[in-house]
C-alpha cells in the first residue's frame, strides 16, 4: 500500500498517528507493539474531535509520570524490541542529529523534550499502524516550515527547531506561519520511511484518514491527512523486492529462490555484497508483478528471518518473441526467437544431453544447424 501525506497545518508524531488509525489503522495493534517496548505507565487512546469544519481522530497519551528526560541509546533498546525497523531507524536519526548539533557521541546523547513517554509512543505507534497497514511506500507534499522561536531546555530556540532542520536534510519544504509546524518526531519518522516528496503518486485510493493536533487555529481545522491507495500497475510495470543479508546459508538462498519462483515471482537472483564492518554478504533480488508484491515480500521475511527489504518500481521492457521447434534425436527442441536473434531453449537441450549422453554445446550447434 502507498500513504501519501498532505501535512495541511503541519506534521507531528500524535498528528500522524491519529491519521493513520483513521484511516483504518489497528488501536490494539499499536497499542501492542508500545507495550513490547517494554514502557510502563501509560495509557493510549483515540477519539473523534472537531476542529474547525472537519471531524478527525485525536490520539490522546496518559502517563503515571511527567518525565521528559532519557537517554537516547535507552530509546533505541526500548524501539528494537518491537521488531518495527522504522521505529529504530527514527529514533537512531534523532539520537544521530542531537549528538551532531551538541558535539557528543550518538551513543552519549541525553533527549530532553524528546526523552519522555510520548516520544516512543508516537514514534513506535506510527510504524505499527503503518505495518498494520500494509504500507511500503510514503510520498508526502511540501512540508511548512513555521516560523518564530521555542523555549526548551537549552534556551530559546528558531522554529523550526534545529533537530527539525537537521532531519528534514533531502526533504522538501516551504515557507509558514509562525509557530512549530513540523516537530523532530515528525520529521524522523519521515526520514525513518524514505519519503519521497511531490504530487501524489497514481494509485487506488482505499482509504483517507484525518489527524488533529492539539493547537487550535482560527481560520481552518488543524490536521495531517493521509491517503491511503494500493499501486496502478502500467503496462510493463514490475516490483523488485531487495534485502541484504549477512547470516544467511547458502541453502537458505536457494530454497528461498526456488519458493520465490514457485510462487509466481517472475525472476529471483542472489548477488554477493560486502556490507559493514566487511562482512561478505549476498543480497536476495526478488522480482515480481504488483499485485504478488506482498505474498512475496512476506515470502522472504518468513524463511530469510530479514527484518527489511527494499520495494521498487521498475519498467519491464519486453520485446517480441516467438518459438520455432526443431527435432533432434527423436525429440522436440524449442528455439526462441527474437528480433536480434535465436536460442535454443535450455531446459530442452539439457533434456536431450541426458537422455543421449552428448554434450549440451554439441546439441546447442545441432539445434542451429536443424533451424
Amino acid at each position: 500500500m502507498i500513504v501519501y501525506l498532505n501535512p495541511f497545518t503541519g506534521l507531528a508524531g500524535d498528528m500522524l498517528l491519529g491519521a493513520l488509525l483513521d484511516a483504518g489503522a489497528s488501536l490494539d495493534a499499536v497499542r501492542q507493539a508500545v507495550a513490547a517496548t517494554g514502557l510502563t505507565g501509560w495509557r493510549l487512546d483515540a477519539e473523534r474531535v472537531r476542529t474547525g469544519a472537519l471531524t478527525a481522530t485525536r490520539v490522546r497519551i496518559e502517563v503515571d509520570d511527567d518525565a521528559t528526560e532519557r537517554p537516547a541509546a535507552q530509546l533505541i533498546t526500548m524501539a528494537a524490541r518491537t521488531g518495527l525497523p522504522v521505529a529504530e531507524a527514527a529514533l537512531t536519526a534523532i539520537a544521530e542529529v542531537e549528538g551532531a548539533l551538541h558535539g557528543v557521541p550518538p551513543a552519549d546523547v541525553h533527549l530532553h523534550e524528546l526523552g519522555g513517554h510520548d516520544t516512543l509512543i508516537d514514534i513506535v505507534g506510527c510504524a505499527a499502524a503503518l505495518r498494520d497497514l500494509r504500507v511500503t511506500r510514503v510520498h508526502s507534499a511540501p512540508l511548512p516550515l513555521g516560523g518564530g522561536t521555542v523555549h526548551t531546555r537549552h534556551g530559546v530556540l528558531p522554529v523550526p527547531a534545529p533537530a527539525t532542520l537537521a532531519l528534514l536534510k533531502g526533504a522538501r519544504v516551504r515557507g509558514g506561519e509562525a509557530g512549530e509546524a513540523v516537530t523532530p518526531t515528525g520529521a524522523a519518522l519521515l526520514r525513518a520511511v524514505g519519503t519521497a516528496y511531490g504530487p501524489a503518486p497514481e494509485m487506488a485510493l482505499r482509504a483517507t484518514g484525518y489527524g488533529a493536533g492539539g493547537r487550535v487555529l482560527p481560520d481552518r481545522p488543524n490536521v495531517t491527512v493521509v491517503m491511503l491507495g494500493e499501486p496502478v500497475a502500467g503496462e510493463g510495470t514490475q516490483i523488485v523486492l531487495s534485502t541484504n543479508l549477512d547470516d544467511v546459508t547458502g541453502e537458505v538462498l536457494g530454497h528461498v529462490v526456488e519458493r520465490a519462483l514457485a510462487a509466481g515471482a517472475a525472476d529471483a537472483w542472489i548477488t554477493p555484497a560486502v556490507m559493514k564492518k566487511g562482512r561478505p554478504a549476498h543480497v536476495l533480488h526478488v522480482l515480481t508483478a504488483p499485485e504478488l508484491a506482498d505474498r512475496l515480500q512476506d515470502l522472504v521475511f518468513a524463511e530469510t528471518g530479514s527484518l527489511g527489504l527494499r520495494r521498487g518500481v521498475v519498467e519491464k521492457v519486453a520485446l517480441p518473441r516467438h518459438f520455432e521447434t526443431v527435432r533432434l534425436h527423436g525429440r522436440d527442441v524449442r528455439m526462441k526467437h527474437g528480433p536480434w536473434g535465436v536460442k535454443p531453449e535450455y531446459d530442452d537441450l539439457a533434456a536431450l544431453a541426458e537422455a543421449t549422453g552428448k554434450p549440451l554445446r554439441e546439441l546447442a550447434r545441432e539445434a542451429f544447424d536443424a533451424l
